[in-house]
């Protein structure tokens, strides 16, 4: 909920928070956007937006409306009142080129997703849809922050301390990158190091194949030479395992690297915990060891699913856009809405 401040100091609830979500785009949409928004909408009354083809989305509120208990007049009220469909006429597919899909389908529904943010009818949108089309269409709808040459898109990983995060971006927004567009991830790095994962002073790293300074493509180099010139706390290159251990708040990289890397550590994770759960039920003593280590293992589990962390943030646009998982269940897309 939106908060206002009184005269007395305490904060009053104000409007919902309303939410555009792209019900189209996700490899499992429009059921998954559906059910994990109207999830949203119950659990946290958040106020969504679904939008797509109307006829299937309308079907399946309905269908969802329906399978609720007979006492539950809350659950149907909030789907009366905090839920709105708006037409969408085509789908941006994964596999079409994302600038040109966003400037011949204006109908589609990542795009009429964003316009909303710019039209003021929702605070912010989600889509686990094409990234680079999202990229695109809150390029095209809603704008850069000024000053912003590129918005990246930022996710966090864990540390070993599981208190703490490393944020990195660019992530996939960008895949070939200018040295200065590096500098600028590194400011919005920081600043939502500062302000979001609660950092006084960030860490700014810049990820390359070795920690000397001379290390590096063209491209990084040149990032080297103007973020140690900057006025960020630089501590220099750092590689691929610095990404995990704490070491930096913030690691920049163009979205190519980048996206290798989170797509590289999400095979990872499914391996380890796939071979751990598979060794565990492999015999007693396996069984035995597992139920004592689940309860340790789940929060670090749960840090690198990609279902619990819901979606990467869109910096550098002038609204709130969070580009979920194309993957991505009933469960992923709840927690994106709510992380939007």
């Amino acid at each position: 909920m939106e908060e206002s401040p009184t005269p007395g100091g305490t904060r009053r609830t104000a409007t919902p928070v309303a939410v555009a979500v792209d019900a189209m785009g996700g490899d499992n949409d429009p059921q998954a956007a559906v059910l994990g928004a109207l999830g949203a909408v119950v659990e946290d009354g958040i106020r969504v937006l679904l939008v797509g083809d109307q006829a299937r989305l309308q079907s399946l509120c309905e269908e969802w409306r329906r399978g609720l208990p007979d006492n539950a007049t809350g659950a149907a009220e909030l789907l009366r009142t905090h839920v709105e469909i708006v037409p969408a006429a085509s789908v941006i597919a994964m596999d079409e080129h994302p600038a040109q899909a966003v400037r011949s389908k204006r109908d589609a529904s990542v795009v009429v997703a964003t316009r909303l943010i710019a039209e003021g009818r929702a605070q912010a949108a989600v889509s686990a849809g094409n990234s680079g089309a999202t990229l695109a269409a809150a390029l095209l709808s809603v704008g850069r922050i000024r000053g912003v040459a590129r918005p990246a898109i930022g996710t966090t990983f864990p540390t070993p301390a599981l208190t703490t995060s490393t944020f990195l971006l660019d992530i996939g927004g960008n895949v070939d990158c200018k040295p200065l567009w590096l500098l600028q991830f590194g400011v919005m790095g920081s600043i939502y190091a500062r302000l979001m994962m609660d950092v006084d002073v960030p860490r700014v790293g810049l990820l390359s194949n070795g920690e000397e300074a001379e290390k590096g493509s063209e491209l990084v180099q040149e990032a080297h030479r103007l973020l140690s010139i900057s006025r960020l706390h630089f501590v220099g290159n750092v590689e691929g395992r610095d990404v995990f251990n704490g070491s930096c708040d913030v690691v920049v990289t163009d979205g190519f690297t980048g996206n290798v890397v989170l797509k590289t550590a999400e095979g990872v994770a499914e391996l380890l915990f796939g071979v751990i759960s598979r060794e565990a039920r492999g015999s007693l003593t396996g069984k035995v060891g597992g139920a004592l280590l689940k309860p340790k293992l789940r929060p670090l589990r749960d840090r690198v699913d990609y279902r619990k962390s819901g979606g990467a943030l869109l910096l550098g646009v002038a609204g709130e856009v969070v580009i979920a998982h194309g993957r991505s269940d009933a469960e992923a897309i709840g927690n994106a809405v709510r992380v939007a």
